[in-house]
């Protein structure tokens, strides 16, 4: 699988994309000033090619793009690998398009989603041969099997600014949780030291494992049972005698004898009283002392209403009485009083009042009609008080009738209590029935003939794993795989003394180990591994002969790892860190760049078209050979977002 093109779809839906092209088989070089996108590139790759986080930084690349697209060729078959750039971290959305040769990079008209993640690696992985092969882990290792995938052999494709100059990583995300062990389970695939067989048979030994493991307890339960003899079963029999579901057992009582006990009692049906109608009855009681309640508190009110009534006339009475001791003796002065003296006259003085007093004789009518309305109350109390006493009688009767009804339903009660227990009764005895069901269940299929059946089952279990076994171990999975490696380790230790690399002259052998996954050096003096050799150049350079040597090798032996290998800044310990352009240092060891240029190069063509190495970095030699492989160079102005993008967003 190469790579032939990588576009950018503006976010406002404008239909043509930017494109980057490659060349497939070839050396592409993408050189530039900083921060022209060049490390964007592998990300948006490793995006399209179904990894569901997102990990572009924020910025103007994110802030401008809506869609991010893969035109690759796998064999005579083009595949558009797009993607939809996420809302959040991560999406599964994608879109895939399968056509021949002719197959090209959509317009943004033409963009939708019609796959997901999930199905753009399954097809990958179909297409670049990798085997319907799951994973098992060894028993006991704690992982959890998984599907071998275009996932796992990316891993070997790429590796960004921070990795290729890591002593301690060799491989694309190997710092990540998770990610080194599965590098570490899937290398021999993609080696061709292990594949779907060794991992069927271990599987299939992982199986066989557990039937032992379920066998060996059905043994040991039915020996427990076949040893223990009837215990259990004479224990239930006596609990069935003591609940009066059976006779009493004997002393001594033979296997058939107790199963017909057993039986027998599963068969008892208990004598449980029934007092018929207590429901009915209960009903119309409750319902009874519903009505009386509610005639009760009926009657409550009238007597109530009653009082407030009595409270009130007696209020009024006294305020009548009240005013009329105060009229009456008015009634002495009018004797006293001039038959010439006016409203207007004071009767005690005589004197003229500047408001004139109420007549004498409105007065006295208002004393007389003080006097009946008295008299008036006093003829409705005798009623009142009848009244009262009828509240009162009626009052007693609901709840004496009260009394009788809850002494009726104290009764009923006592008769369900009564039936409670004999339910109880009836309860524990099918409790011992169902004791004795489930054990009858359980024993009946294990007896002595069929603990033989197990024990021959468990023997037959026992040959399979054995061979099995033995077929496992003949794998020898890591041999093999150290096998192939050696072919690495040659290329490795020649490309390694080409490029002068630290201790590669005097190191009988450089190569890759995959307990470590990192470059180890055999030397003299013993193993040395990266992280015991110093310089982000030698870094470097050991990274570059471990991913050339190892992809020489995968095209070689035709796996199925894709045939492309994506380089981030290879030269970046040449450059000071905050370089911003390669092309205007001039202290840099330039003849070193030109021999890493130069091996990545023959390493292209040593694999004739079969290898394709895509290089991010600042450096633009003059070579004839370098200017040939650059396909982007992105200084003055060009970068992988357009100018007139920016000024537009």
């Amino acid at each position: 699988m190469h790579l032939l093109a990588l576009a950018l779809y503006h976010r406002d839906g404008r239909p043509d994309p930017r494109v980057v092209h490659f060349r497939p088989g070839a050396l592409n070089i993408l050189t530039g000033e900083s921060e022209t996108g060049k490390s964007a590139v592998l990300g948006i790759v490793e995006y399209c090619l179904g990894r569901q986080t997102f990990t572009l930084p924020d910025g103007v690349i994110t802030n401008t793009t809506g869609w991010y697209a893969l035109l690759v060729q796998i064999g005579p078959t083009r595949l558009v690998l797009g993607r939809p750039a996420p809302k959040g971290a991560s999406t599964n959305k994608a879109m895939l398009v399968i056509g021949d040769h002719t197959l090209t990079l959509p317009t943004a008209g033409h963009l939708n989603v019609n796959a997901d993640a999930t199905a753009l690696r399954a097809e990958l992985s179909a297409r670049i041969g990798i085997e319907d092969f799951r994973f098992q882990p060894p028993p006991g290792a704690g992982r959890h099997a998984f599907d071998v995938s275009i996932s796992q052999a990316a891993l070997l494709c790429l590796q960004k600014q921070n990795e290729i100059a890591n002593q301690t990583l060799l491989f694309h995300r190997q710092g990540e949780p998770g990610i080194a062990q599965a590098i570490k389970d899937t290398l021999p695939y993609f080696l061709g030291a292990a594949g779907p067989e060794q991992a069927a048979r271990r599987h299939e030994l992982a199986e066989i494992k557990k039937a032992q493991r379920r066998i060996s307890k059905l043994i040991e339960e039915a020996r427990r049972r076949v040893e223990g003899g009837e215990a259990h079963r004479i224990a239930l029999a006596r609990m069935a005698a003591d609940a009066g579901m059976i006779a009493e057992i004997p002393e001594a009582v033979s296997a058939a004898a107790l199963d017909q006990l057993l039986h027998r009692a599963l068969e008892a049906v208990p004598d449980v009283p029934s007092l018929p109608g207590q429901d009915s009855r209960r009903d119309r009681l409750a319902a009874e002392r519903r009505e009386l309640r509610s005639q009760l508190q009926e009657l409550t009110i009238a007597r109530g209403i009653l009082d407030t009534w009595n409270e009130e006339s007696t209020a009024l009475t006294g305020e009548l009485h009240t005013q009329l001791s105060r009229l009456k003796p008015i009634g002495l002065l009018a004797a006293s009083h001039p038959e010439n003296a006016g409203s207007d006259t004071c009767p005690v003085c005589s004197q003229q009042l500047p408001v004139p007093d109420p007549d004498i004789g409105d007065l006295e009518s208002l004393t007389r009609r003080l006097d009946r309305e008295l008299d008036d109350l006093a003829a409705l109390q005798p009623a009142r008080n009848r009244h009262r006493e009828e509240l009162d009688g009626r009052t007693n009767e609901i709840q004496a009738r009260l009394r009788n009804n809850a002494a009726t339903l104290d009764a009923i009660n006592t008769s369900d209590r009564q039936l409670r227990q004999a339910q109880d009764q009836r309860t524990r005895l099918a409790h011992i029935q169902g004791r004795i069901l489930q054990e009858l269940q359980r024993t009946t299929p294990l007896g002595k003939d069929e603990l033989a059946d197990l024990h021959r089952n468990a023997d037959r279990l026992n040959e399979q794993a054995e061979a099995l076994q033995l077929m496992v171990d003949a794998d020898e999975v890591g041999a093999e795989t150290e096998n192939r490696l050696n072919e690495v380790a040659d290329l490795m230790t020649t490309w390694a003394r080409t490029l002068d690399l630290e201790h590669a002259d005097t190191a009988e052998e450089v190569r890759i180990s995959p307990s470590l996954l990192n470059v180890v050096l055999r030397t003299p003096d013993g193993r040395r591994p990266l992280t015991r050799i110093g310089s982000a150049k030698n870094w470097i350079g050991y990274h570059l002969v471990a991913h050339l040597a190892l992809h020489t090798y995968l095209n070689r032996h035709n796996r199925p790892v894709p045939g492309f290998l994506m380089l981030d800044q290879p030269t970046q310990a040449f450059f000071p860190e905050e370089v911003h352009d390669a092309d205007t240092v001039l202290d840099a060891d330039w003849e070193a760049v030109r021999a890493y240029f130069s091996l990545i190069s023959q390493a292209v063509s040593l694999n004739e078209g079969a290898l394709q190495v895509i290089v991010c970095d600042h450096v633009n030699l003059r070579d004839d050979w370098f200017r040939e492989a650059v396909v982007e160079n992105w200084r003055g102005g060009t970068a992988l977002i357009p100018t007139d993008w920016i000024t537009e967003a």
